[in-house]
């Protein structure tokens, strides 16, 4: 009964003693996370105002809010009495340890940062990366995604786009688009030129301005293949592609000029 006693006395007196810092530690938790969110609110609104690009925004106000909630609980432990050295101590070897584990998660926020900062691409572009092509859907924290031209989703480290080559499609205004077309030996190379500029003038959407480029690149083995370079819009590339490809096939029908494929001669000599 005594020793009931003493334990009763020590309880009644460690409530007394860490009640205060107890309630403090809540109440000081339940307004520190209301206030974190409210100042990272804040920053991420005078970055709006500095017109700051919204997926940079959002990636640097999540970045802000979860290092003011560290700091809370931090200093939450503090009041209730931890020994902040010893933690600080853990804290430093966990962090070691979670540093050489999630190195590559480490190095895909850093990427991510840099891809924020220097914009090789935005959302909206069409880029090439890591053996896949396609239109850039979101930037990540850790990743970017893509969607394919036939409607996949892929989703790529964004350490691997930081830190190697990647070509943006979209990233100028205009684009050239380069052909090739072959045409036989016994066609009259002049005649297959002003066919190839007619069709060129008639596309509204080449651009006049760099001037359309018709030269012979090529005296192949089937053909002599003359190169076209036109320049458009970007959005309006596949347009004068696929145009050009068409209606050339059909012109040159029209004009008798030959399209060749591969052949070869024999020539048969009697023993």
């Amino acid at each position: 009964m005594e020793k009931l006693n003493e334990y009763s006395d020590l309880l009644i007196e460690m409530a007394m003693a860490y009640s205060p810092k107890l309630l403090l530690a809540l109440a000081t938790y339940i307004i520190g996370w209301w206030l974190t969110k409210k100042i990272a609110n804040s920053i991420t609104g005078r970055m709006k105002k500095s017109k700051m690009d919204a997926a940079l925004r959002k990636y640097f106000g999540t970045l802000i809010l979860w290092l003011l909630r560290v700091a809370l609980i931090i200093s939450i432990m503090s009041i209730v009495g931890i020994v902040m050295t010893s933690f600080v101590a853990i804290l430093g070897a966990m962090g070691l340890a979670f540093g050489l584990a999630l190195s590559g998660t480490l190095q895909n926020f850093a990427g991510g940062a840099m891809i924020l900062i220097f914009k090789p691409y935005v959302e909206g572009d069409y880029i090439a990366a890591q053996g896949y092509e396609g239109i850039v859907k979101g930037i990540e924290v850790f990743n970017t995604v893509l969607k394919t031209l036939d409607n996949k989703i892929v989703i790529i480290p964004n350490a691997k786009l930081a830190n190697e080559s990647l070509t943006n499609y979209t990233k100028e205004a205009t684009r050239r688009v380069d052909f090739t077309f072959g045409i036989g030996y016994n066609d009259d190379i002049d005649h297959a030129k002003s066919v190839l500029f007619k069709v060129i003038g008639e596309n509204k959407l080449v651009m006049n301005d760099p001037a359309p480029f018709v030269a012979v690149s090529e005296l192949a083995d089937s053909s002599v293949n003359l190169v076209v370079r036109v320049w458009a819009k970007t959005e309006d590339y596949w347009d004068v592609y696929f145009y050009m490809q068409e209606t050339v096939k059909k012109e040159f029908d029209k004009e008798k000029i030959s399209i060749p494929f591969p052949q070869r001669d024999i020539h048969m000599h009697q023993g």
